[in-house]
């Protein structure tokens, strides 16, 4: 989405400067929770997009919120903590190397594998060959239509239970020409970026990819999930590849929300946040601690 650090170094000051109107954090939580709303708007006035630096400011101002009223997030803004268990995401490599990834992570209850390259099926089939539980496939706006078409018939065969953004964000004709021929869920995830993107899928897609780091935060996140269910859609919430703070921050929606793809600090060689814990089940164990539940490592 164009953002990098240089990016994201440059625009938080603006961010910051936008919330001089915000005034001071009022001490209740009906109060608060107007505030935060507040917030949002306050920067979307001063940057279109920049999803991700908004979200690192967005989940500060939580974090700050749930710690003035002793509240973890999750209850401040009325979610749950019973939240679906999370996917593990891999990426597109040789077939062999898939599966061996695959192997390894065999004790999470659904894997999401990027598709989109030239030996889809064949990696599919290797994975299966060592994995019994859904498969999820997110081509990554990698196919054509008629290609992805063909292919439907074979992912139902192997197990897969929904297809993410099988073409470019702007095709949606070409979305909605495979939705009519699928008998998979067809999710967008490029095509929906924030909540006014959600009227134009309606009946084109069966659903949509909900991060935080796409539509700026927990608020927007909340809102636009709420919206997508008001039109019907199906959700996945996920998440680039995140700290704790961002995974953290998402998982305090993710009670709302039919699949989870919250994996992206897993992938971090070294996390520097502490605090949130995968269970045994693979779900994320939401705090009972005021705010995000998080830390600083060391």
């Amino acid at each position: 989405y164009g953002e990098t650090v240089a990016t994201t170094e440059a625009v938080l000051p603006q961010l910051v400067e936008s919330l001089d109107e915000l005034g001071s954090m009022p001490p209740d939580r009906a109060g608060v929770g107007a505030w935060l709303e507040r917030s949002t708007a306050l920067m979307s006035d001063v940057l279109g997009n920049n999803g991700g630096a908004k979200m690192g400011v967005d989940a500060a101002l939580h974090d700050m919120a749930g710690k003035a009223l002793g509240l973890p997030v999750w209850q401040l803004i009325g979610t749950s903590d019973r939240l679906p268990p999370t996917d593990y995401s891999l990426g597109i490599d040789d077939p062999a190397t898939v599966a061996e990834r695959a192997k390894r992570v065999a004790h999470f209850p659904a894997l999401k594998i990027k598709v989109g390259g030239p030996s889809d099926i064949e990696t599919l089939e290797a994975v299966r060959a060592v994995f019994g539980g859904p498969l999820r496939v997110d081509a990554n706006t990698g196919w054509e239509p008629e290609q992805a078409a063909s292919l439907i018939p074979e992912l139902e065969r192997l197990g897969v239970e929904l297809v993410e953004q099988p073409f470019k964000a702007r095709m949606l004709p070409e979305l909605r020409w495979l939705r009519e021929r699928s008998s998979l869920p067809i999710m967008a995830d490029e095509s929906a970026v924030f909540e006014d993107d959600l009227p134009m899928l309606e009946g084109v897609v069966d659903g949509v990819v909900v991060k935080l780091a796409k539509c700026g935060g927990i608020g927007p996140a909340l809102r636009m999930i709420r919206r997508a269910r008001s039109l019907d859609m199906k959700v996945m919430l996920g998440c680039m590849v995140e700290s704790s703070v961002g995974v953290a921050a998402a998982a305090m929606v993710a009670s709302e929300v039919d699949w989870l793809d919250l994996d992206g600090n897993l992938l971090l060689a070294d996390d520097p946040f502490e605090g949130l814990e995968l269970g045994h089940d693979c779900r994320w164990q939401l705090p009972d601690a005021p705010g995000l539940g998080v830390r600083r490592r060391g």
